[in-house]
């Protein structure tokens, strides 16, 4: 395969590492935004060994620097549309249900099932086949992916699993 020379490999272990880490605190390197789930699942994938690329249009690829950052780190809703059509660098696979993510995968909630994503997690753990998340805005740790306990969950959310590629 050429260029396979080149490519990194996700350390699922790193990532999960620093979402235990940093869940309830934030990271001095790093902004803090009011609506911070994003932003903390971005600096966890970061931690893995996702290449950032794109800097400096905001619209376009997924990054942090120089006091900026692209939409996607900070969105869930764009994140998950970056995820969705990223054939470079950073990428993933929807997968069709929960019971198929690994530690690392990720979990984008539309609470209002209207098609627009309000929330995003980091699979810490994985319980009797089903993942458990760790987020950041209401900080959490080892909730049970559903979020059915959440304030904002209603009886039309929606869901989107992403299996993030080992290789880079």
């Amino acid at each position: 395969m050429k260029g396979a020379e080149n490519l990194a490999t996700y350390n699922r272990a790193a990532a999960v590492a620093y979402a235990e880490t940093w869940w309830n605190s934030y990271n001095p390197a790093f902004p803090v935004f009011d609506v911070d789930c994003t932003n903390f699942v971005s600096q966890c994938l970061l931690a893995g060994g996702a290449p950032m690329r794109g800097m400096p249009n905001r619209e376009k690829g997924w990054w942090l620097g120089n006091n900026k950052w692209s939409l996607s780190w900070s969105t869930p809703h764009s994140l998950r549309w970056y995820l969705a059509g990223s054939t470079i660098g950073l990428q993933a696979t929807q997968v069709d249900s929960p019971s198929k993510l690994e530690l690392g995968d990720l979990i984008f909630y539309d609470f209002e099932g209207d098609g627009r994503y309000d929330h995003s997690t980091i699979v810490t753990s994985i319980f009797n086949g089903m993942p458990y998340v760790n987020a950041h805005t209401n900080n959490s740790r080892n909730r049970y992916w559903d979020y059915t306990s959440s304030y904002a969950h209603t009886p039309q959310t929606r869901y989107i699993f992403y299996h993030v590629k080992d290789q880079f």
